[in-house]
């Protein structure tokens, strides 16, 4: 099978973008075009396809990091939040988005729980393959 690092990754994730628009359990919820993606943002995402775009995005940190969980995941998409006259520091990202975006990762049988030393989502083989397809 072919690894999908050799692929650029902006071009990579629009692809799989657009193949889970196909996908029926990556249904964006109606709540997401009114809230933030964590507390360093201002405003929520005007992107029309931001949905599936972080999805993409998930999958592909679970392809490349292997075993992560929903903390591992806001920490990857947390960012700088302006304090006004103190300085500005790092935050997580908020976990609503992410949570939901494994569990219907999980719905389509991308994903399953592992639990021992290292707890969090991993890819199953269907997830593999279907990452993977997009690379020919």
């Amino acid at each position: 099978m072919a690894d999908i690092r050799i692929i650029e990754p902006g071009k990579y994730n629009k692809l799989l973008a657009e193949a889970l628009k196909k996908v029926p359990e990556f249904k964006k919820p109606e709540w997401v075009d009114f809230v933030k993606t964590g507390t360093n943002r201002q405003r929520p995402s005007s992107e029309e396809d931001f949905w599936q775009k972080r999805a993409a995005s998930v999958l592909k940190q679970l392809y490349v990091k292997g075993i992560a969980g929903v903390q591992r995941l806001r920490t990857r998409y947390g960012g700088r939040k302006d304090r006004g006259m103190k300085p500005a520091k790092f935050v997580k990202g908020g976990g609503k988005i992410i949570r939901v975006i494994l569990q219907q990762a999980d719905l389509a049988g991308f994903t399953e729980k592992i639990k021992g030393k290292k707890s969090g989502r991993e890819l199953t083989k269907k997830g593999r393959d279907f990452l993977e397809s997009l690379v020919k």
